[in-house]
């Protein structure tokens, strides 16, 4: 599934040297994954000129999203006031102009972490993105507290994620380095510009380049969706199934693809067995009813309808024998004779063709009618109705 990669604009702060100053408003560093494993194109372009795919992804760089901790209530679909109750004494904004985001916005917890952003800000870049017709599925951090331990050195320092939360510490000095606290079990990963810088500062430990865009893709298979809450996706119509769509084509859900992959498989292997099974018993009854025929009429040549070619020939004996079918003008009329109703006017007129008796009779009401059929049909006979005449004819699912 193609997924398009957004780096958020850097948020505008009252400090300066934060964020990307290279970056124009209203523009977004973008990367396409065929398969969230491999990056085929980068590029920046304004809303309106990203390109196509079948999942957008929104990624907040470190500095725009902070990491608090709290002991949640199970609310439910209050857990978002809750939360603004819980965060207020930390907080520097007003809680309305926060947002917050949990691993399992559905529960809660002790000792849960809460990634917290800029509302208003997060808010603006969807609706500019949607406006442009560019849908976010889902919103993830670069970092997140996590176990073991993993530092990255970028161009502005070392962002350090560990069990305590995420931290950006300064190389310069020696504050950075007195903060770090235990880094056995810990990961190093840093910009390719930066590694170098980064080894003589850290020392022994070995330090793996990675690009902006390599940890864009890392944080594709991390569990955080920050799009929650005020902000969660309000997806109608078809974009809700594109969601649902899009949902199921996840790694979470890959189980269940190649479940139903198998059972459709099976499926059709069993329809396809079953079909064989049934030619081959249709194929055997054929073969055993041709047997019969050749018994019984042994001067049968080719045979290319056994069923009616035995009827024929059995027609035929009868005829031979002087005795009368059920489809001869005996039997019928004795059926209709026998069917008729008893106050019913005489027959005004008839006409016989082999299995098939019309007749004539104005004095029948619509209820007489019904009658004769309802008791013709007790003995396997059919009655047809057209332009007043009855036409008396052998079912066909009669013995």
């Amino acid at each position: 599934m193609s997924t398009l990669i957004l780096f958020a604009p850097p948020r505008q702060r009252l400090q300066p040297g934060h964020g990307d100053p290279a970056a124009p408003p209203g523009e977004y560093d973008y990367l396409l994954s065929p398969d969230g494993r491999q990056i085929t194109v980068h590029g920046r372009s304004a809303a309106r000129g990203l390109p196509r795919a079948a999942q957008v992804v929104l990624v907040l760089d470190d500095a725009d999203v902070a990491w608090r901790r709290a002991d949640l209530p199970r609310a439910g679909r209050q857990m978002r006031a809750a939360l603004a109750g819980l965060l207020e004494e930390h907080l520097l904004d007003d809680a309305e102009q926060v947002h917050f985001a949990l691993q399992d916005s559905s529960g809660g917890g002790e000792g849960a972490w809460v990634a917290v952003c800029a509302k208003p800000w997060l808010a603006q870049l969807l609706a500019e993105l949607e406006a442009a017709q560019v849908f976010v599925d889902r919103i993830a951090p670069l970092s997140w507290p996590q176990t073991p331990s993993r530092g990255h050195f970028g161009t502005t320092g070392l962002h350090w994620s560990h069990h305590e939360g995420v931290t950006h510490l300064p190389l310069e000095g020696t504050l950075g380095r007195g903060l770090l606290g235990d880094t056995a079990d810990a990961q190093w990963t840093g910009e390719p510009g930066s590694v170098e810088r980064a080894q003589a500062w850290l020392g022994d430990a070995a330090i793996t380049p990675l690009t902006r865009g390599q940890r864009a893709l890392a944080a594709l298979s991390g569990p955080w969706d920050l799009r929650q809450f005020d902000l969660a996706r309000r997806a109608r119509g078809f974009e809700r199934l594109r969601h649902a769509w899009y949902t199921f084509n996840t790694r979470a859900w890959r189980p269940v693809r190649w479940g139903l992959a198998a059972l459709i498989v099976v499926q059709v292997l069993g329809i396809n067995l079953r079909a064989w099974q049934e030619r081959h018993e249709l194929k055997e009854r054929r073969a055993a009813l041709d047997t019969t025929l050749r018994d019984a009429f042994p001067k049968i040549g080719g045979i290319l309808d056994a069923p009616l070619q035995m009827q024929r020939e059995i027609d035929t004996l009868r005829t031979a024998a002087g005795r009368e079918g059920t489809n001869d003008l005996g039997p019928m009329l004795a059926a209709a004779a026998a069917a008729w109703p008893e106050h019913g006017s005489p027959v005004d007129s008839l006409h016989f063709e082999p299995g098939r008796l019309t007749l004539s009779s104005k004095g029948l009401n619509g209820a007489q009618i019904e009658q004769l059929r309802t008791r013709l049909a007790s003995d396997g006979w059919s009655l047809d109705v057209t332009s007043g005449r009855l036409i008396l004819s052998r079912s066909p699912d009669a013995p």
